[in-house]
């Protein structure tokens, strides 16, 4: 909260006057009513209770806060004027003090009272605005704004956008846009966050198309901004819009925009969505040997997988072997072992197929046959029958490993190797 500014008895005294009128805050905007406020008479604070609230703002500027107060409280004012002006002082400190709840309640009095000058009742209506927002009590907030702007006839940037937040923290989403939108347009300078807020109701209606138009207009507003471009990116993946996507997370990534692991992850996705999984691979590779995405088992796996769908089955096995070092996964031993065996590394293969039977992997039939192909191709006949026939012992592989073995045997025969 903004604290109360000290202030000399001669400033005080200069500033206890106020503007009588008789009509409390409307439901709209009176112009002619609101030029009648700020021309009327002003008022002066009665000389008794001027006297006593100097004293009082001596203990405050002091550093007496609770003594001032305490004096404060000690005033009966006679008139309207005299009341709302020590109330409005009253919820100043206790504000300072940000006992909040005390705050208000003064506020609050000193607004029911319609006995301040213009300016000061107008300042009231924002200050119980602001301090409604800051204890969470939102529906209150947005009224007092309301109340501020129908007294004034004013209209102010960053009201509306407080009125935009205190209708997100209502999970009103669907009021959101209106008020954001008046933030926007009031605002002299373009405001991120007014244009955030809009983005966060959207998201929560799910009205995704309407999240990227804003993330598109903070791109073109903050083009140097790199959490604009990393945001934007993201939110085409809500609307399926893949390419743009892909084209706007290359051109952070390029520019060394990225600051987070997952930013790496979505431009990597892209690429995948898009059918381009080398230059996810890449990417992905390039990250972790950087230090940009940790070197954990599934980032690992991931690039893995990406090397594996671009065909590039060598790379693929070599990260398939490493994520399975992570903690012994018999499976990924078998892909990679698998892998290699596609591309004729005979004997690589055999050793990581072997590891997967080492460490009990579930698909024995399919490894067993895979490792029987290896020692085929090394002319290992005796080593490639011993694993057809226990590929037999898996239902899924049984017949195929049947067909084998017989195929394996003739072979061996004619090589003159017995089995």
């Amino acid at each position: 909260m903004t604290h109360l500014k000290k202030a000399t008895a001669l400033a005080l005294l200069m500033s206890l006057s106020g503007t009588v009128y008789s009509t409390a805050a409307i439901a709209a905007p009176d112009y002619a009513k609101i030029e009648e406020r700020k021309n009327a008479k002003t008022k002066i604070m009665g000389e008794r209770t001027g006297k006593k609230v100097v004293k009082a703002f001596d203990l405050y500027n002091e550093d007496k806060i609770d003594e001032a107060i305490a004096s404060l409280k000690e005033l009966d004012p006679s008139n309207d004027f005299d009341k709302a002006t020590v109330n409005r002082y009253l919820g100043s400190m206790y504000a300072q003090k940000e006992n909040y709840a005390e705050a208000i309640k003064y506020i609050r009095s000193a607004i029911a009272l319609d006995a301040l000058n213009f300016k000061d009742q107008a300042e009231q209506f924002k200050l119980l605005g602001d301090l409604l927002v800051g204890t969470g009590k939102f529906k209150g907030a947005i009224k007092a704004y309301n109340d501020w702007m129908d007294f004034t006839g004013e209209e102010d940037g960053k009201v509306y956008a407080r009125i935009a937040q205190s209708y997100y923290e209502l999970k009103q989403y669907s009021k959101v846009e209106a008020p954001a939108n008046k933030a926007i347009e009031l605002d002299k300078e373009p405001n991120k966050q007014y244009h955030m807020i809009k983005i966060g109701a959207y998201f929560e209606l799910k009205q995704y198309s309407k999240a990227v138009a804003v993330g598109e207009t903070l791109v073109r507003l903050f083009p140097e901004d790199p959490q604009m471009w990393v945001r934007l990116g993201s939110f085409y993946m809500q609307t399926e819009q893949y390419a743009k996507g892909q084209t706007v997370m290359e051109v952070a990534y390029k520019k060394g925009y990225f600051e987070k692991e997952n930013h790496y992850k979505i431009l990597g996705s892209y690429y995948s969505l898009n059918e381009i999984p080398y230059k996810a691979a890449v990417v992905f590779e390039k990250a972790i040997k950087d230090g940009k995405i940790e070197r954990v088992k599934k980032n690992v796996l991931a690039t893995a997988s990406y090397y594996h769908q671009a065909k590039n089955l060598k790379t693929a096995a070599k990260f398939y072997e490493e994520a399975a070092k992570f903690d012994d996964d018999a499976e990924l031993y078998r892909k990679a072992g698998s892998l290699l065996l596609t591309e004729q590394k005979f004997s690589a293969a055999v050793k990581k197929l072997n590891k997967a039977l080492e460490l009990g992997v579930k698909k024995k039939g399919t490894t067993y046959t895979d490792l029987a192909e290896a020692y085929l191709y090394q002319e290992k006949y005796k080593k490639a029958y011993q694993a057809i026939v226990k590929a037999q012992e898996d239902p899924s592989t049984r017949k195929f490993a049947k067909g084998w073995a017989t195929f394996i045997k003739d072979k061996a025969q004619r090589k003159g190797v017995k089995i």
